[in-house]
């Protein structure tokens, strides 16, 4: 099909750029790609960037959380990125502002469709809203108020005074 010859394309390329295919690379029965993991491509080659629909993993370098996350948030799309890591600082800062620019924020899962029920939808050039409506996100919250006093005197409601 049209996918395996874009994912075909995509193997052959990344090797004449100097990828290394670690694992797969081949199209089966002509019309599927074998999950393939490719390494030794830069993070700004055109290649990695571009969205192929096929199941190819590009394992890509960095020296810092920082940069894994500029790495990630370089891409025009925007639907979905995963992060592996035990540190909860990289966890929280990952799934917050200056995290991953993505609809969906993973942690320590591929990005394989166990979003599922959440609201739904990306970034960027895979923007364009969220399904399952943009209040979906409402029943996995338990909303309230947090009102936090620090002075040393405890203040009646509303000003009340009882004396």
């Amino acid at each position: 099909g049209i996918n395996a010859e874009y994912g075909r394309a995509a193997v052959e390329e990344a090797k004449q750029l100097g990828g290394k295919i670690e694992v797969g690379g081949n199209v089966l029965h002509g019309r599927y790609v074998q999950p393939t993991i490719i390494t030794g491509l830069p993070h700004d080659c055109e290649l990695v960037k571009r969205e192929t629909f096929a199941p190819i993993l590009y394992v890509l370098s960095h020296n810092s959380f920082e940069e894994a996350v500029a790495i990630n948030n370089e891409v025009a799309q925007g639907l979905s990125s995963s992060i592996f890591t035990k540190n909860p600082e990289y966890i929280f800062r990952w799934v917050g502002p200056e995290g991953a620019d993505s609809g969906i924020a993973n942690v320590n899962i591929p990005t394989n469709g166990a979003e599922i029920g959440g609201a739904f939808g990306g970034e960027k050039e895979t923007g364009g809203g969220r399904e399952s409506g943009s209040d979906a996100w409402k029943q996995y919250c338990r909303r309230n108020t947090c009102t936090i006093n620090y002075s040393k005197s405890l203040p009646l409601a509303q000003g009340i005074d009882f004396s």
